[in-house]
């Protein structure tokens, strides 16, 4: 009884993790389980620090991606209150995150700020429909070569975009192509700026050196601190250093002009009525939103393999369990009603969502509270904002790109694994930097698969079961006694009854043993089909003992009959080899 009572549990559980029910987080964190004042509380402290840490990094990802930075804090406000409330990870943080840069750039520069809100709007379609279609457990079919790869190769991207800023370097216009960007920043180093340089750099070093310390305020805090103080230091000194508020410039509805970011909360907008990158309308018509669908499809796979690989990290750091489905459908409609608030592509950011843990969050309220901390950011604290120095941003998004890459993974991986899962590797990071994720995500998961069907095709083995005590003397002559082990799918079975073609002649009967052979897909039943009837031609019977349960349930699905001194089927090895207990229907053909 209690062994049912807990089978039934577990799978009414399995049930809630496949389930697309929006807020399943927010509904288990918080009405399913006792929510009092001391977790609120918790959450209270996780979702302040998380905020801050958010504040800075939202405004360079939006940088990065090629809008004014407000887009990105939008985006942290909008994304992060909704995806908390709809979605199936209760310890995420949602927002802009670095992974998208490399695909949102572009897309700017292409389309302008519309354009982008068009791509985040289709992507949450994508996302929706994913979720719907209970595609969320699919990401345990990307083999971590992949993953690794891709990241590593947007962590370099990412890392080469924050030279410009990083250095100083005035940039008239940047490729496409990440050659064409590694040339052009080259060509563009005569300008470096020394004041830019050295507030980097001090930005950088608080970054590295903070963790030492050991400290619980978040080392992005006093780094930007150091950056803004240094650069008004430099600013008095009548060294100029790029800031926010020095490249950034709004205008208000009421004509007010101001530098840096609006004071204003996030307001309704149509993404499509906003202008393009020449400042003139956007005809958005079938051909321009068909131009989209590419980056639009490749942010819906980005954010969906990025969320769901956080909700799987924070599981192993909390013991929970996400619903992946859930997650999908919550990022997707986050996604959807951002951009009607200026707000980019969001997903889950690991970092920011593994600091929510680690500050003792016990429910997405944590995450509403970090977007209601960046909320009264933009209402309080925008004027002082935009003192921010763009390498001080820029460096924050170095070491943006250090984590993201995880290098200590990718080397453990390349001095551990096998060769094949190297190659992946390094073939998906070459084509993420050359051209883009997608490509390199599909090329690296066709490649990975067609490498793994060859080491499963290469177990597959002929034994001669003539050496083996059990059968050595029971053997009657005449008789070729042969066990196959492994899976007979189409990448092996031609290679093994080609094997067993140069063994049988002269033989009255092959018996094939084949209790270690769990699968026979449509390649390996027509290859023994075809070997079957090469047998039939050259007068040799082809006898098959122990099936499994799958290769039976091929053949009969095919509807395979014996055929009397051609073909037979037997329970056992011994009583192939007596040849008894003949199938009563000998007289069927083969189909």
């Amino acid at each position: 009884m209690l062994f049912s009572l807990r089978l039934f549990m577990s799978m009414q559980h399995q049930s809630q993790l496949q389930s697309v029910r929006l807020g399943i987080a927010l509904r288990q964190a918080c009405f399913h389980e006792p929510y009092n004042l001391t977790r609120l509380g918790r959450d209270l402290v996780a979702g302040i620090t998380v905020g801050i840490i958010a504040i800075p990094l939202a405004m360079a990802l939006a940088i990065a991606s090629g809008v004014p930075p407000q887009h990105g804090l939008y985006t942290a406000v909008i994304a992060g209150i909704v995806i908390a409330v709809t979605g199936g990870s209760r310890f995420s943080i949602s927002g802009p995150t670095a992974a998208f840069v490399v695909i949102l750039y572009p897309v700017a520069q292409q389309f302008g700020l519309s354009g982008l809100l068009m791509a985040t709007l289709l992507s949450g379609v994508f996302l929706v429909a994913m979720g719907m279609a209970r595609l969320g457990r699919l990401i345990e079919y990307i083999p971590p070569s992949v993953t690794l790869g891709f990241t590593g190769g947007i962590a370099i991207v990412i890392a080469t975009l924050q030279i410009k800023d990083f250095l100083g370097l005035t940039v008239t216009e940047m490729p496409e192509t990440y050659l064409g960007k590694v040339a052009a920043l080259a060509h563009a180093l005569p300008s470096w700026q020394w004041g830019d340089t050295l507030v980097g750099v001090a930005t950088l070093a608080v970054l590295l050196l903070w963790p030492r310390l050991k400290l619980p305020v978040p080392g992005h805090l006093p780094a930007v601190l150091v950056g803004v103080g240094l650069g008004l230091a430099l600013h008095m000194a009548g060294v100029d250093v790029a800031t926010i508020g020095s490249r950034f410039h709004f205008t208000l509805a009421d004509g007010t002009q101001g530098s840096g970011i609006p004071p204003i909360a996030p307001e309704l907008i149509l993404p499509w009525a906003l202008p393009g990158p020449d400042g003139q309308a956007v005809v958005w018509d079938l051909a321009a939103l068909e131009r989209l669908l590419p980056a639009a499809f490749s942010m819906a796979m980005l954010g969906a393999i990025e969320s769901l690989l956080c909700a799987v990290v924070l599981d192993g750091m909390t013991g929970r369990k996400h619903s992946s489905n859930a997650e999908l459908v919550g990022q997707g409609i986050g996604n959807l009603l951002a951009p009607f608030f200026g707000g980019i592509t969001a997903t889950a950011a690991i970092a920011r969502s593994a600091a929510n843990v680690r500050a003792g969050a016990s429910s997405p309220v944590s995450a509403i509270i970090h977007s209601l901390v960046v909320l009264a950011a933009i209402l309080v604290l925008a004027p002082l904002l935009s003192w921010l120095p763009l390498s001080a941003m820029a460096a924050l998004l170095l070491l943006v790109a250090w984590n993201m890459s995880e290098a200590h993974k990718t080397v453990d991986l390349i001095r551990r694994a096998p060769k094949a899962d190297v190659l992946v590797l390094l073939v998906c990071l070459s084509l993420t930097v050359i051209f883009d994720m997608v490509i390199a995500i599909t090329f690296g998961v066709i490649l990975a698969a067609l490498l793994f069907m060859r080491e499963v095709a290469r177990m597959t083995r002929l034994h001669n079961l003539a050496d083996d005590r059990r059968h050595a003397h029971t053997i009657p002559e005449g008789i070729l006694l042969y066990k196959i082990n492994g899976p007979l799918f189409f990448a092996a079975a031609e290679r093994v009854f080609g094997e067993l073609l140069g063994m049988v002649q002269s033989q009255r009967i092959l018996v094939l043993q084949l209790e270690s052979v769990t699968v026979l897909d449509a390649g390996g039943l027509s290859a023994l089909l075809q070997f079957q009837k090469q047998l039939a031609r050259d007068g040799i019977e082809l006898r098959l003992a122990e099936l499994q349960f799958q290769p039976l349930k091929t053949l009969a699905r095919a509807k395979v009959h014996p055929v009397a001194g051609q073909f037979a089927f037997f329970g056992t090895v011994e009583e192939a080899l007596a040849g008894v207990h003949q199938h009563p229907h000998a007289h069927h053909p083969v189909v």
